[in-house]
Order: structure tokens, then sequence, then C-alpha cells
């Protein structure tokens, strides 16, 4: 199990990578609050999606967040890595995205 640090580690390497892509690729279209939530750790992160950039990340969860995606540690860390692909771990309930499906299409295309 990946510890709550490794995870937050992880999210700011998500961010700077979401960084580089909003750069070569350009804007998005996408502003929404984001919630990060750790299940088995029972922790969690929030931000903001900001034109494809990741920002604000912060500890503890946010009950309003507009997208809201729930994995294990472990899975979180696999994923931001490379290691796990995201249509195969939500397939196998590995991870839970809640968006509405405009939000889930313009999400594919930071990833």
């Amino acid at each position: 199990m990946a510890s709550v640090d490794e995870c937050r580690q992880a999210l700011q390497d998500l961010a700077a990578r979401l960084d580089q892509h909003a750069e070569a690729q350009g804007r998005i279209d996408l502003d929404r609050t984001l919630a990060c939530r750790i299940t088995d750790l029972g922790t969690a992160f929030h931000g903001r999606l900001e034109g494809g950039r990741l920002t604000g990340l912060t500890d503890g969860d946010d009950p309003k967040a507009k997208i809201a995606l729930s994995t294990g540690s472990d899975d979180l860390v696999a994923l931001v890595h490379g290691k796990l692909d995201i249509m195969s771990a939500v397939a196998a309930r590995r991870i839970s995205v809640k968006a509405n499906p405009f939000d889930l299409m313009k999400l594919r295309k930071l990833l």
C-alpha cells in the first residue's frame, strides 16, 4: 500500500505532466473542481482543473467536486506513472470516476 505522501507526490507529478501537456496542446476548455479519494487510506485531495491544468492541489475532500476519482493508493500511483491503463482500471472497477459525460470526454484529451 502506498503512503499518503506517495499519493500526494503522484498527484503533484500528474499536475506537472498536465502543465506540459497543456503547453504542447493548447488550452482545453475545462474548468471544474476535482476530488481524488484514496479509499484504502481513508484520505482525499482536491484541486481544480483549469484550462487543462491541475491547480490548487490540497489535502482534504471536496464533497461538492464536479469530478470525483475514487481509487486505492497503489492504483493511483500506478495510474499516474503509466503502469495502469485508465480504461481497463475503470472497467475492472479499480478506479471510479464520477463526472458528467461531456467532462469525461474532455478529460480523455488531457490523458
